[in-house]
């Protein structure tokens, strides 16, 4: 698919989604909801409504991630700025990009940022996002990918001079196996010696807080998980009822993760009409896996990223070891 670029100011907006959204929605679907068990990618989480319901997550008490991910970025940004000398920030699955400000900021403060680029699927908050980002960093070049990270790693455009490519929240837990070592090694691919990739990640730690995070007092988890029925709903013509199914989220102590689940609480039959009327069976407890959030030891980490020919060069956690950054860059091969 061609691009389609906006230009406004300081601000150009790539879109790669339209209807390539929907198409990978519908074979997603149909493929996790005739496998056995089933599943749903959780990207598909991530509408208009979907992604305000993350960000309230994010405000939650329960919800320690984005805190310790803060936590970390105002103390430790400046050094970053300083090691890295990046003139240009490339945000994978860049969200509100509230806690990016940070990070932003030590790089204008150093007077090395010269270029933002977000990438995200949720195309109405990204072009918000980079208008407010353009305003609040005069100078500062903006290039929004409306895409799938995944997917459109090649569409995220060729730097100038040093960067940091960011992922953070956790995301990275979300792969496993096979998909973390290719979305790893994407990501290095697009990396020259003097850039970093700037990587959030959850660490390994006791049952209680975990299962918290990913299942609220408020109800605000359990929302979103079942959020991703109504975007199957719209978009491709299904009869789901969302409230027939419980959100469940469990701590898979062997495989070190978080499981997300929808589990329904009755036998039921939901039709989906894009799918050529496919007919999905569930039996009462059966389960839709939705998200899997892996949790990190350093050694863990450190190997994920060898495996993707990435060395770690920085590693720092919060004050209370829940949540840890990592700046790593291609390893010099003789």
């Amino acid at each position: 698919m061609k691009p389609l670029p906006h230009s406004s100011q300081n601000v150009t907006v790539t879109t790669l989604l339209a209807d390539a959204t929907q198409r990978t929605l519908a074979d997603d679907v149909l493929a996790g909801l005739t496998s056995i068990p089933k599943t749903l990618p959780p990207k598909h989480f991530y509408d208009s409504a979907g992604a305000d319901l993350f960000e309230r997550i994010c405000e939650l008490p329960e919800y320690y991630p984005t805190r310790a991910e803060r936590e970390i970025l105002v103390a430790q940004s400046a050094e970053m700025a300083r090691l890295t000398r990046a003139t240009e920030l490339v945000e994978l699955g860049a969200g509100s990009a509230e806690k990016t400000r940070v990070l932003l900021t030590a790089l204008d403060n150093a007077g090395t940022l010269q270029r933002y680029v977000p990438v995200d699927v949720a195309e109405q908050q990204l072009r918000q996002v980079s208008e407010a980002i353009a305003a609040e960093y005069p100078g500062v070049q903006v290039h929004g990918v409306a895409g799938d990270f995944l997917r459109h790693m090649d569409a995220v455009p060729a730097g100038d001079g040093p960067r940091i490519v960011a992922l953070l929240g956790g995301t990275v837990g979300n792969f496993v196996g096979v998909d973390r070592t290719d979305l790893l090694a994407g990501i290095s691919s697009i990396l020259r010696p003097n850039d970093y990739l700037l990587l959030g990640t959850d660490l390994v730690k006791d049952r209680k807080p975990l299962e918290a995070a990913y299942d609220d007092s408020q109800g605000v988890t359990a929302a979103f998980n079942r959020n991703v029925l109504e975007v199957i709903n719209r978009e491709l013509d299904a009869d789901f009822d969302p409230n027939a199914f419980q959100h469940v989220a469990i701590y898979n102590e062997q495989q070190e993760q978080i499981e997300m689940r929808l589990r329904s609480t009755m036998t039921q039959e939901v039709t989906i009409q894009a799918l050529g009327g496919l007919k999905v069976v569930f039996a009462p407890g059966e389960e839709i896996l939705t998200e899997v959030s892996a949790k990190f030891t350093p050694e863990r980490l450190q190997q994920d990223l060898a495996n993707a020919g990435l060395e770690i060069a920085w590693f720092e956690t919060d004050s209370a070891g829940q949540f840890a950054l990592s700046l790593s860059n291609p390893q010099i091969r003789s």
